[in-house]
């Protein structure tokens, strides 16, 4: 798909990763980008068209859908996330990053896919991380959200194929946004994301892996127990020990 010429939408447009996203669809020549966002006053770009959206939200989901018939492209980008090991995790926070990180990719594909098909086919793009593959223990519940929608954005690219509908997940390690501001490691900039997963959609690929650290765990899911989850371990017991 073209990104020339598209209308989209972008969920979390108002700030990092989700702005770096409709900047890039601008740069690209985007016809049109809906600024998907809680609070519509936050969207001050007056190149975008900002659209009252909470994706935990279904029936909203539903009825904004209804009124965007001219979107060929869905970006998914709105999530969040709340650190916290394993055993210090909260069903509360668990169940909210599951909302907002997982399920609401069922609701905005459900919804949207029909404008989609009637539009010609278009594309979703889900924004998951590096953590869909590799588990980081101060990201428990975060990490199994991201994984969710992994495993999702994958079975559902294999129905929306039917109706050339491309599905692409975007996986990324660290980036400079406020989810990991209090990290100390090294960290990418927001704006070569998009540029990463547009690229992706116009070459026909399913998938986006922006960063070295990235395709490093990728290829080693195969045996991941040996060769990646050593390393994890080894970073938790120093950050531990620091």
């Amino acid at each position: 798909m073209k990104i020339e010429g598209a209308t989209a939408l972008v969920t979390g447009a108002n700030r990092g990763i989700g702005k770096a996203f409709a900047e890039e669809l601008l740069a690209r020549g985007a016809a049109k980008v809906y600024a998907g966002v809680r609070d519509v006053s936050t969207v001050t770009d007056p190149r975008l068209v900002p659209i009252q959206l909470d994706v935990t939200v279904p029936e909203r989901i539903a009825e904004v859908a209804a009124e965007l018939t001219d979107v060929d492209l869905v970006v998914n980008n709105a999530g969040t996330g709340r650190p916290a090991l394993p055993l210090a995790a909260t069903l509360e926070d668990a169940r909210y990053e599951l909302e907002l990180n997982y399920l609401s990719l069922i609701s905005m594909t459900e919804a949207f896919a029909p404008v989609l098909a009637v539009n010609g086919g278009g594309a979703i793009v889900n924004m998951l991380s590096i953590v869909s593959w590799v588990a980081a223990p101060n990201l428990s519940t975060y990490s199994a959200s991201k994984a969710a929608a992994w495993s999702y954005s994958n079975s559902s690219r294999v129905q929306l194929k039917g109706q050339d509908t491309e599905v692409v997940g975007v996986h990324v390690g660290y980036v400079d946004t406020d989810l990991i501001a209090s990290f100390e490691v090294d960290k990418i900039q927001p704006q070569l994301v998009p540029a990463a997963a547009f690229d992706a959609l116009e070459a026909g690929q399913p998938e986006a892996i922006v960063d070295d650290w990235t395709r490093q765990v990728k290829a080693g899911l195969s045996d991941d127990q040996n060769l990646i989850y050593p390393g994890v371990e080894e970073q938790f017991n120093a950050a531990v020990a620091g």
